[in-house]
Protein backbone atom coordinates (compact mmCIF):
# COMPACT_ATOMS: atom_id res chain seq x y z
CA UNK A 1 0.00 0.00 0.00
CA UNK A 2 1.13 3.56 -0.65
CA UNK A 3 0.09 4.76 2.80
CA UNK A 4 0.41 3.38 6.30
CA UNK A 5 -2.77 1.56 7.34
CA UNK A 6 -5.42 3.52 9.21
CA UNK A 7 -7.54 1.97 11.99
CA UNK A 8 -10.17 -0.46 10.73
CA UNK A 9 -13.71 0.75 11.41
CA UNK A 10 -16.77 -1.49 11.49
CA UNK A 11 -18.55 1.09 9.36
CA UNK A 12 -16.34 3.86 7.99
CA UNK A 13 -19.44 5.88 7.08
CA UNK A 14 -20.67 6.15 10.66
CA UNK A 15 -20.44 9.65 12.18
CA UNK A 16 -19.43 9.46 15.86
CA UNK A 17 -21.28 11.55 18.42
CA UNK A 18 -18.99 14.33 19.65
CA UNK A 19 -19.04 18.04 20.27
CA UNK A 20 -18.54 20.31 17.29
CA UNK A 21 -15.12 21.33 18.62
CA UNK A 22 -13.97 17.72 19.09
CA UNK A 23 -15.12 16.86 15.57
CA UNK A 24 -13.29 19.85 14.12
CA UNK A 25 -10.04 19.73 16.06
CA UNK A 26 -9.56 16.39 17.82
CA UNK A 27 -7.27 15.76 20.77
CA UNK A 28 -3.88 17.43 21.16
CA UNK A 29 -0.60 15.52 21.22
CA UNK A 30 2.99 16.45 22.03
CA UNK A 31 5.96 14.80 20.34
CA UNK A 32 9.26 15.29 22.16
CA UNK A 33 12.06 14.81 19.64
CA UNK A 34 15.66 14.03 20.51
CA UNK A 35 18.74 12.88 18.64
CA UNK A 36 18.76 9.18 19.50
CA UNK A 37 21.04 6.56 20.94
CA UNK A 38 22.33 3.05 20.34
CA UNK A 39 20.07 0.32 21.74
CA UNK A 40 22.95 -1.09 23.79
CA UNK A 41 26.59 -0.22 24.55
CA UNK A 42 27.85 -2.84 22.09
CA UNK A 43 29.80 -2.48 18.83
CA UNK A 44 26.93 -3.96 16.79
CA UNK A 45 24.30 -1.59 18.23
CA UNK A 46 26.62 1.41 17.93
CA UNK A 47 27.38 0.49 14.32
CA UNK A 48 23.66 0.47 13.45
CA UNK A 49 23.17 3.81 15.15
CA UNK A 50 26.18 5.48 13.53
CA UNK A 51 25.24 4.15 10.10
CA UNK A 52 21.86 5.87 10.33
CA UNK A 53 23.14 9.04 12.01
CA UNK A 54 26.12 9.63 9.74
CA UNK A 55 24.15 8.83 6.57
CA UNK A 56 21.94 11.87 7.15
CA UNK A 57 22.86 14.58 4.60
CA UNK A 58 21.79 17.19 7.17
CA UNK A 59 24.58 15.92 9.44
CA UNK A 60 27.33 15.28 6.90
CA UNK A 61 27.11 17.83 4.09
CA UNK A 62 29.36 16.00 1.66
CA UNK A 63 28.53 14.37 -1.69
CA UNK A 64 27.36 10.79 -1.18
CA UNK A 65 29.96 9.42 -3.57
CA UNK A 66 32.70 10.99 -1.47
CA UNK A 67 31.33 10.28 2.01
CA UNK A 68 29.87 6.75 1.72
CA UNK A 69 33.22 4.95 1.17
CA UNK A 70 34.69 6.73 4.20
CA UNK A 71 31.66 5.96 6.36
CA UNK A 72 31.45 2.28 5.45
CA UNK A 73 35.21 1.93 5.46
CA UNK A 74 37.28 3.37 8.29
CA UNK A 75 34.44 4.74 10.42
CA UNK A 76 31.93 1.89 10.71
CA UNK A 77 34.61 -0.79 10.82
CA UNK A 78 36.68 0.79 13.61
CA UNK A 79 34.77 3.43 15.53
CA UNK A 80 31.99 1.26 17.08
CA UNK A 81 34.50 -0.91 18.95
CA UNK A 82 36.29 2.18 20.26
CA UNK A 83 33.01 3.77 21.38
CA UNK A 84 31.57 0.69 23.11
CA UNK A 85 33.50 1.04 26.40
CA UNK A 86 32.74 4.78 26.44
CA UNK A 87 29.01 4.13 26.15
CA UNK A 88 29.25 1.35 28.73
CA UNK A 89 30.83 3.77 31.21
CA UNK A 90 27.72 6.01 31.20
CA UNK A 91 24.95 3.43 30.63
CA UNK A 92 22.05 3.46 33.07
CA UNK A 93 19.72 0.70 34.20
CA UNK A 94 16.97 1.92 31.87
CA UNK A 95 19.26 2.45 28.89
CA UNK A 96 21.30 5.39 27.70
CA UNK A 97 21.04 8.57 29.79
CA UNK A 98 19.64 10.48 26.83
CA UNK A 99 16.74 8.04 26.45
CA UNK A 100 16.14 7.67 30.19
CA UNK A 101 15.97 11.41 30.83
CA UNK A 102 13.94 12.18 27.71
CA UNK A 103 11.34 9.64 28.83
CA UNK A 104 11.27 11.20 32.29
CA UNK A 105 10.75 14.60 30.71
CA UNK A 106 7.83 13.22 28.70
CA UNK A 107 6.23 11.75 31.81
CA UNK A 108 6.64 15.01 33.72
CA UNK A 109 5.19 17.07 30.86
CA UNK A 110 2.22 14.68 30.61
CA UNK A 111 1.51 15.11 34.33
CA UNK A 112 2.18 18.85 34.27
CA UNK A 113 -0.19 19.47 31.37
CA UNK A 114 -2.92 17.44 33.07
CA UNK A 115 -2.47 19.55 36.22
CA UNK A 116 -3.05 22.64 34.06
CA UNK A 117 -6.26 21.15 32.71
CA UNK A 118 -4.83 20.35 29.27
CA UNK A 119 -5.81 16.97 27.84
CA UNK A 120 -2.74 16.09 25.77
CA UNK A 121 -0.89 12.86 25.08
CA UNK A 122 2.93 13.04 25.16
CA UNK A 123 5.26 10.70 23.25
CA UNK A 124 9.01 10.44 22.65
CA UNK A 125 10.54 10.01 19.19
CA UNK A 126 14.23 9.70 18.35
CA UNK A 127 15.56 10.96 15.05
CA UNK A 128 17.92 7.98 14.92
CA UNK A 129 17.24 4.67 16.65
CA UNK A 130 14.36 3.73 18.92
CA UNK A 131 11.67 4.73 19.68
CA UNK A 132 11.39 6.03 16.16
CA UNK A 133 9.51 9.11 15.01
CA UNK A 134 7.11 6.82 13.15
CA UNK A 135 6.37 4.81 16.30
CA UNK A 136 5.79 7.98 18.30
CA UNK A 137 3.49 9.61 15.74
CA UNK A 138 1.51 6.39 15.38
CA UNK A 139 1.11 6.15 19.16
CA UNK A 140 -0.24 9.70 19.25
CA UNK A 141 -2.65 8.97 16.41
CA UNK A 142 -3.80 5.81 18.17
CA UNK A 143 -4.50 7.96 21.24
CA UNK A 144 -6.86 10.10 19.17
CA UNK A 145 -4.50 13.06 18.63
CA UNK A 146 -5.33 14.99 15.48
CA UNK A 147 -3.24 18.05 16.42
CA UNK A 148 0.39 17.36 17.33
CA UNK A 149 2.94 19.86 18.63
CA UNK A 150 6.47 18.70 17.75
CA UNK A 151 9.15 19.84 20.19
CA UNK A 152 12.78 19.21 19.15
CA UNK A 153 14.65 19.24 22.47
CA UNK A 154 17.42 21.47 21.13
CA UNK A 155 17.36 24.97 22.66
CA UNK A 156 19.44 26.39 19.80
CA UNK A 157 18.35 25.79 16.20
CA UNK A 158 20.67 23.97 13.81
CA UNK A 159 19.93 22.32 10.49
CA UNK A 160 21.77 19.19 11.64
CA UNK A 161 19.54 18.77 14.72
CA UNK A 162 16.23 20.65 14.62
CA UNK A 163 15.76 20.67 10.85
CA UNK A 164 16.47 16.99 10.35
CA UNK A 165 13.96 16.15 13.08
CA UNK A 166 11.34 18.25 11.28
CA UNK A 167 12.29 16.54 8.01
CA UNK A 168 11.69 13.13 9.55
CA UNK A 169 8.30 14.12 10.94
CA UNK A 170 7.33 15.31 7.47
CA UNK A 171 8.54 12.07 5.87
CA UNK A 172 6.45 10.00 8.26
CA UNK A 173 3.40 12.24 7.78
CA UNK A 174 3.80 11.86 4.00
CA UNK A 175 3.08 8.13 4.45
CA UNK A 176 -0.24 8.78 6.21
CA UNK A 177 -3.61 8.96 4.52
CA UNK A 178 -5.21 10.78 7.47
CA UNK A 179 -2.50 13.23 8.49
CA UNK A 180 -2.58 15.02 11.85
CA UNK A 181 -2.28 18.78 12.04
CA UNK A 182 1.39 19.47 12.83
CA UNK A 183 3.09 22.44 14.45
CA UNK A 184 6.66 22.91 15.64
CA UNK A 185 8.72 24.79 18.20
CA UNK A 186 11.79 25.97 16.31
CA UNK A 187 13.97 27.03 19.25
CA UNK A 188 13.77 28.13 22.88
CA UNK A 189 17.29 29.43 23.43
CA UNK A 190 16.08 32.59 25.20
CA UNK A 191 13.06 31.13 26.99
CA UNK A 192 12.93 32.60 30.49
CA UNK A 193 12.13 29.26 32.10
CA UNK A 194 15.03 27.50 30.35
CA UNK A 195 17.53 30.25 31.24
CA UNK A 196 16.14 30.52 34.77
CA UNK A 197 16.35 26.79 35.42
CA UNK A 198 20.02 26.69 34.38
CA UNK A 199 20.90 29.77 36.40
CA UNK A 200 19.09 28.42 39.47
CA UNK A 201 20.94 25.08 39.29
CA UNK A 202 24.31 26.83 38.94
CA UNK A 203 23.63 29.22 41.82
CA UNK A 204 22.53 26.32 44.03
CA UNK A 205 25.76 24.47 43.32
CA UNK A 206 27.82 27.57 44.02
CA UNK A 207 26.05 28.25 47.31
CA UNK A 208 26.88 24.72 48.43
CA UNK A 209 30.43 24.34 47.07
CA UNK A 210 31.72 27.81 46.22
CA UNK A 211 32.25 29.61 42.92
CA UNK A 212 35.01 28.70 40.43
CA UNK A 213 37.38 31.14 38.79
CA UNK A 214 35.81 30.46 35.38
CA UNK A 215 32.52 29.14 34.03
CA UNK A 216 32.85 27.45 30.63
CA UNK A 217 29.70 27.14 28.52
CA UNK A 218 30.44 24.28 26.14
CA UNK A 219 28.09 23.93 23.15
CA UNK A 220 28.21 21.19 20.56
CA UNK A 221 30.31 22.30 17.63
CA UNK A 222 29.47 22.72 13.95
CA UNK A 223 31.67 23.17 10.89
CA UNK A 224 32.21 26.87 10.20
CA UNK A 225 30.87 26.32 6.68
CA UNK A 226 27.40 25.65 8.10
CA UNK A 227 27.32 29.10 9.67
CA UNK A 228 28.71 30.70 6.54
CA UNK A 229 25.84 29.12 4.56
CA UNK A 230 23.25 30.68 6.85
CA UNK A 231 22.75 28.37 9.84
CA UNK A 232 21.75 30.54 12.86
CA UNK A 233 23.21 28.12 15.42
CA UNK A 234 26.28 30.18 16.37
CA UNK A 235 24.14 33.27 16.97
CA UNK A 236 21.69 31.25 19.05
CA UNK A 237 24.50 29.88 21.22
CA UNK A 238 25.98 33.31 21.92
CA UNK A 239 22.57 34.74 22.75
CA UNK A 240 21.95 31.91 25.23
CA UNK A 241 25.37 32.50 26.78
CA UNK A 242 24.74 36.22 27.14
CA UNK A 243 21.35 35.64 28.78
CA UNK A 244 22.80 33.09 31.20
CA UNK A 245 25.75 35.34 32.11
CA UNK A 246 23.33 38.19 32.80
CA UNK A 247 21.14 35.94 34.95
CA UNK A 248 24.23 34.98 36.96
CA UNK A 249 25.62 38.54 36.99
CA UNK A 250 28.95 37.27 35.67
CA UNK A 251 31.45 39.50 33.83
CA UNK A 252 32.54 38.39 30.37
CA UNK A 253 36.02 37.30 31.51
CA UNK A 254 34.52 34.74 33.93
CA UNK A 255 31.90 33.26 31.58
CA UNK A 256 33.34 31.92 28.32
CA UNK A 257 31.78 30.09 25.36
CA UNK A 258 33.47 27.12 23.67
CA UNK A 259 32.52 24.36 21.20
CA UNK A 260 33.10 20.63 21.57
CA UNK A 261 32.87 17.37 19.59
CA UNK A 262 34.92 18.19 16.52
CA UNK A 263 34.81 15.56 13.79
CA UNK A 264 36.77 15.30 10.56
CA UNK A 265 39.23 17.70 8.92
CA UNK A 266 36.90 20.67 8.33
CA UNK A 267 37.31 23.94 10.24
CA UNK A 268 34.89 23.99 13.16
CA UNK A 269 33.55 26.70 15.43
CA UNK A 270 36.06 28.06 17.92
CA UNK A 271 37.30 28.23 20.57
CA UNK A 272 37.56 24.48 21.07
CA UNK A 273 36.47 23.20 24.49
CA UNK A 274 39.40 20.88 25.12
CA UNK A 275 41.91 23.44 23.88
CA UNK A 276 40.38 26.10 26.12
CA UNK A 277 40.59 23.86 29.18
CA UNK A 278 44.23 23.01 28.46
CA UNK A 279 45.13 26.66 27.93
CA UNK A 280 43.47 27.66 31.19
CA UNK A 281 45.25 24.92 33.12
CA UNK A 282 48.61 25.98 31.72
CA UNK A 283 47.97 29.67 32.41
CA UNK A 284 47.26 29.16 36.12
CA UNK A 285 43.46 29.04 36.24
CA UNK A 286 42.89 26.85 39.27
CA UNK A 287 39.19 26.04 39.12
CA UNK A 288 36.55 25.73 36.42
CA UNK A 289 32.93 24.64 36.18
CA UNK A 290 31.64 23.42 32.83
CA UNK A 291 28.00 23.64 31.75
CA UNK A 292 26.56 22.38 28.45
CA UNK A 293 23.54 24.62 27.71
CA UNK A 294 22.83 23.05 24.32
CA UNK A 295 21.86 19.68 25.82
CA UNK A 296 18.62 18.97 27.66
CA UNK A 297 19.61 15.40 28.60
CA UNK A 298 23.02 14.09 29.55
CA UNK A 299 24.64 11.84 26.96
CA UNK A 300 28.02 10.61 25.74
CA UNK A 301 29.07 14.12 24.72
CA UNK A 302 28.52 15.48 28.23
CA UNK A 303 29.17 12.59 30.62
CA UNK A 304 32.18 11.16 28.83
CA UNK A 305 33.62 13.87 26.60
CA UNK A 306 33.28 16.68 29.14
CA UNK A 307 33.00 15.11 32.60
CA UNK A 308 35.81 12.60 31.94
CA UNK A 309 38.00 13.74 29.05
CA UNK A 310 37.58 17.44 29.79
CA UNK A 311 38.49 16.89 33.43
CA UNK A 312 41.62 15.00 32.45
CA UNK A 313 42.69 17.69 29.97
CA UNK A 314 42.31 20.49 32.52
CA UNK A 315 43.97 18.72 35.45
CA UNK A 316 46.89 17.40 33.40
CA UNK A 317 47.52 20.92 32.11
CA UNK A 318 47.89 22.22 35.67
CA UNK A 319 44.36 23.03 36.80
CA UNK A 320 43.39 22.00 40.32
CA UNK A 321 39.59 21.79 40.45
CA UNK A 322 37.26 20.72 37.63
CA UNK A 323 33.50 20.33 38.04
CA UNK A 324 31.02 19.25 35.40
CA UNK A 325 27.55 20.54 36.24
CA UNK A 326 24.94 18.13 34.81
CA UNK A 327 22.47 19.47 32.27
CA UNK A 328 18.81 19.90 33.21
CA UNK A 329 17.77 16.23 32.81
CA UNK A 330 14.84 15.79 35.21
CA UNK A 331 15.51 18.78 37.48
CA UNK A 332 12.12 20.08 38.75
CA UNK A 333 12.76 23.66 37.60
CA UNK A 334 13.54 22.51 34.06
CA UNK A 335 10.55 20.15 33.93
CA UNK A 336 8.31 23.02 35.03
CA UNK A 337 9.84 25.33 32.41
CA UNK A 338 9.44 22.75 29.64
CA UNK A 339 5.83 22.14 30.67
CA UNK A 340 5.10 25.88 30.69
CA UNK A 341 6.70 26.30 27.26
CA UNK A 342 4.58 23.52 25.79
CA UNK A 343 1.40 24.53 27.63
CA UNK A 344 1.69 28.06 26.29
CA UNK A 345 2.04 26.84 22.73
CA UNK A 346 -0.81 24.35 23.08
CA UNK A 347 -3.08 27.05 24.46
CA UNK A 348 -2.28 29.27 21.48
CA UNK A 349 -3.20 26.44 19.12
CA UNK A 350 -6.60 25.68 20.69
Amino acid sequence: MKYLPEPRLANPFDVPQASAREQAYGRQGVLLLNLGTPDAPTPAAIRRYLAEFLSDPRVIELPSWLWKPVLHGAILTRRPARLAPRYASIWMEGGSPLLVYTRRQAQAVQSGLAAKGLDAEVAVGMRYGQPSVQQALQALKDAGCERILCVPLYPQYAASTTATAVDQVARVAAQMRDQPELSFIKRFHLDEGYIGAMASAIRQRWRADGEPERLLLSFHGLPRACIERGDPYYRDCLQTAQALAEALALPAERCVVSFQSRFGPAKWLEPDTEGTLKAWGKSGVASVDVVCPGFTSDCLETLEEIAMEGREAFLQAGGRQFRYLPVMNDAPAWLAALTDLIAGRLAALR
